[in-house]
């Protein structure tokens, strides 16, 4: 029996430097089909599926948030919360300058920029989400509970 390649990304580096179990998924990426498409392939609930975005608030001041795939972020909510005039999803460039990972790959563990991130509150009613593990078509499986032991997100509710 072949053992499974994990890739080696920023992602799963962090993740064995620090102890934490992930199991791993893979599907064929597709430009632009986002968790629905993922969710498709994988056969796992949307909700499930937890998207990492980057955004930058109105003094350029990057931050992401962690949501919920079937669900959008409400900016006006967002910026709300943060007490900045407005925030907006970062450029592609920038997100990934930020990141270190190309869009459609973008892991919240291991990122070059040190930033402030925010968990949206229905993703911990798993005990176990889905989130990018740090390339494209490559999903990794971790505990809610060791998310917010590594990550140390502030949990809002900025769906819609």
């Amino acid at each position: 029996m072949s053992k499974i390649k994990i890739p080696s990304t920023q992602a799963t580096r962090f993740l064995k430097a620090k102890s934490i179990e992930f199991k791993p998924y893979f599907y064929k990426y597709v430009e632009h089909g986002g968790t629905k498409e993922s969710a498709k392939q994988l056969n796992i609930e949307e909700h499930r599926i937890v998207k990492t975005l980057v955004f930058e608030d109105c003094n350029s001041n990057p931050l992401m948030v962690l949501m919920n795939g079937d669900f959008e972020v409400s900016l006006k909510q967002l910026a709300r919360i943060i007490g900045v005039k407005s925030v907006n999803i970062a450029e592609p460039k920038k997100a990934e300058k930020y990141t270190g990972y190309r869009v459609g790959g973008t892991s919240p563990f291991g990122c070059k920029t040190a930033m402030q991130i925010f968990a949206q509150k229905n993703i911990f009613d798993f005990d176990k989400i889905i989130i990018n593990g740090g390339q494209r078509g490559f999903l990794i499986e971790i505990s809610t509970d060791a998310l917010k032991e590594c990550l140390k997100p502030r949990i809002v509710d900025v769906a819609v």
